[in-house]
């Protein structure tokens, strides 16, 4: 197997991985077994584990003192504040809705490139961000959901608010990447992370009934923690060694289809006219914006 080849089906596995988690996190979350934020920091304290017991294996790398400040932003953003408002706003809303949400994160990309990295946006990635955005708020203002202690449009805005969040990550770790192996800084920014989210989800880790657990509970959490999260982080840099961004990024698509599938499959979500309509805005936003122009002359 070449190293193209492994690094599409690496990305492909990343985006499987991350929309059968919309499922598996949604049904642990809502039948009471563990609150969000206690979520949350199973989640970080069981990927920095593993990430540490990784790096026994890699090579080392000197980590200049001024570079910690930028890790200790990066979890902020990237770990602390994304997965917060991620599995908050997943309580409240719905897998396919969560999913189509998530994939406006290259419009997000592209804003904040345009206002920190003073990247030219034109006029096709206008019209592609207008109608990203369009799709979002058609979601989040007329979507419905069958389960009654759900709340869309705050679940949705918390779901914006982590693509939001995530995307300032991949802004302030833009550097970081060109100067560090990702494994070299992606240990740290767990560890960070888990001082960051354990006042939020301390209390919720207590409250949790070990004995109410069944296998698939068990097996849903061990998902979350190893494949949503280490897997997730572990296979992405190494896709991206051997793949272009842009190629990286159409990826992206697959999530809601495998979110929504899986999700309706496992009778947690279902499908009408409005989400068809935002995805398909949605999709439209992303493809605009991650067209490249072509060259004149």
């Amino acid at each position: 197997m070449n190293k193209r080849t492994f690094a599409l089906i690496a990305v492909f596995l990343v985006q499987l991985l991350y929309g059968l988690n919309f499922t598996f996190a949604k049904l642990v979350m809502n039948e009471g077994y563990i609150k969000p934020f206690g979520f949350v920091l199973l989640r970080v304290i069981g990927a920095a584990i593993l990430f540490w017991i990784l790096d026994c294996f890699m090579p080392k790398e000197k980590i200049d003192r001024k570079d910690f400040k930028t890790f200790f932003l990066a979890a902020v953003f990237g770990v602390a504040t994304n997965m917060l408002l991620f599995l908050g706003g997943l309580e409240l809303t719905t897998p396919i809705h969560a999913s189509v949400i998530m994939i406006t994160t290259p419009i997000i990309i592209l804003v904040f490139s345009a206002l920190f990295l003073k990247e030219r946006i034109t006029g096709l990635k206008i019209i592609g961000i207008l109608l990203g955005f369009a799709g979002a708020i058609v979601l989040s203002v007329y979507g419905k959901s069958t389960r009654t202690g759900d709340h869309i449009l705050l679940g949705n805005l918390m779901v914006f608010a982590n693509a939001i969040s995530y995307s300032i990550y991949i802004i302030i770790i833009k550097k970081l990447t060109q100067k560090y192996h990702p494994f070299t800084f992606i240990k740290w920014l767990f560890l960070f992370g888990i001082f960051m989210v354990l006042p939020f989800g301390y209390q919720d880790v207590l409250e949790i009934k070990l004995e109410t657990f069944t296998p698939y509970v068990y097996f849903s959490i061990g998902f979350v923690i190893i494949g949503a999260t280490f897997f997730t982080y572990t296979l992405n840099p190494l896709a991206l060694r051997n793949l272009k961004a842009s190629t990286v990024g159409t990826f992206i698509y697959l999530q809601p289809v495998i979110a929504g599938t899986f999700a309706i499959a496992m009778g947690v979500d279902t499908i009408n006219i409005v989400k068809v309509v935002a995805m398909l805005l949605i999709f439209s936003g992303v493809y605009l914006v991650s067209k490249t122009p072509k060259l004149k002359g």
